[in-house]
């Protein structure tokens, strides 16, 4: 097998490690990291697929390295951009501002390399419902203003830069420049490559499946709407009573949702979020004729840092809320179920 062959396989490979590789490092921060479905999931990205992308994937074609490529160094320039700016402004919700935008970004310049065939206007399509939805939400909850390095910061930044382990400030930098910035970054640019497997089977006419998963990506969609949009009413009906300073009655009175898809999981959201990348994923398998490819590593990672992220939030939410314990016994995490009366 010659040199740019052994290359062109391992390529995807290579960028699934570098993402790896801090993801490991955040999970090993994560005290309250569930150390057995983690493993299985970092075994999987760093083991499985790139083996399996070596042995049984097709190398990327020329067409696709161009547009990977190109997508690459816009997320270098974002990585760059996000870090400069956190640091300036001490707002390190730059990567949050640009997370509903960039996969709109990515998935269209894909598309342009892909002379806008069917299969590549539908999943450009379904990534610009799901960017314009998710950036609606975020301007709601004033991340975007005029000056756009600033707006409201994601609360739990500041929670995790006060924490001893980033002490003294140089840690946190890095914390910054190698997750928060250069880790979250590439995790957007992989959960959309799906679109680059998509274009290396261009020629792969669509088919009755590529309906169903857009249907079954549309209703997840619709369904993250909802339980942000619960959360939102209730969110703003309680900050309204207390800066009314009238009194915390009824739901309120706890401080969080437990009603509407908040009965059945304790983050809709962020099980909704993944669903749809992980349906984003099956159009590769649709076109691709391959059940695991290696555009699998994005939903994979995500799956991981949603473990992670729902973690921290909870224990900030245990220690504000005493009933919210009683919540994490009686509503499991992601995964709803049917209660029975």
């Amino acid at each position: 097998m010659g040199f740019s062959v052994v290359i062109l396989r391992f390529l995807p490979s290579l960028i699934l490690f570098q993402a790896s590789v801090k993801n490991v490092i955040f999970v090993l921060n994560n005290r309250r990291m569930n150390i057995i479905k983690t493993a299985i999931l970092l075994i999987v990205t760093l083991v499985v697929v790139p083996v399996f992308s070596y042995f049984f994937g097709n190398p990327l074609n020329e067409l696709s390295i161009e547009a990977l490529t190109t997508v690459s160094k816009i997320c270098l320039v974002a990585i760059a951009y996000c870090f400069i700016v956190g640091e300036i402004t001490n707002n390190n919700s730059q990567v949050d501002k640009l997370w509903s935008i960039l996969p709109i970004i990515y998935v269209w310049v894909v598309a342009h390399y892909g002379s806008y065939t069917p299969r590549l206007i539908v999943m450009a399509g379904l990534v610009t419902v799901w960017g314009l939805r998710l950036t609606y939400n975020f301007s709601r909850h004033g991340a975007f203003t005029i000056r756009f390095w600033e707006g409201k910061e994601d609360y739990r930044w500041a929670v995790l830069r006060a924490k001893p382990e980033f002490q003294p400030k140089w840690k946190w930098t890095l914390f910054n420049l190698f997750f928060i910035c250069g880790y979250q970054q590439l995790l957007i640019l992989l959960f959309t490559l799906p679109m680059i497997v998509a274009l290396q089977f261009n020629d792969t006419p669509m088919a009755i499946w590529d309906a169903v998963i857009a249907i079954v990506m549309l209703f997840f969609i619709v369904y993250e709407t909802v339980a942000d949009n619960q959360h939102w009413k209730f969110q703003s009906a309680k900050w309204q009573k207390i800066n009314n300073k009238e009194p915390l009655d009824g739901d309120f009175k706890k401080g969080f949702l437990d009603k509407g898809l908040w009965a059945y999981s304790r983050h809709p959201n962020y099980f909704a979020e993944q669903a749809i990348w992980f349906s984003f994923y099956l159009f590769s398998i649709v076109a691709s004729g391959q059940w695991m490819n290696w555009s699998i590593a994005g939903c994979l990672l995500l799956i991981v840092l949603f473990q992670g992220s729902s973690n921290f939030s909870e224990e900030i939410s245990s220690e504000k809320y005493p009933l919210y314990k009683d919540y994490q016994k009686r509503v499991p995490r992601f995964f709803g179920r049917i209660r029975s009366k």
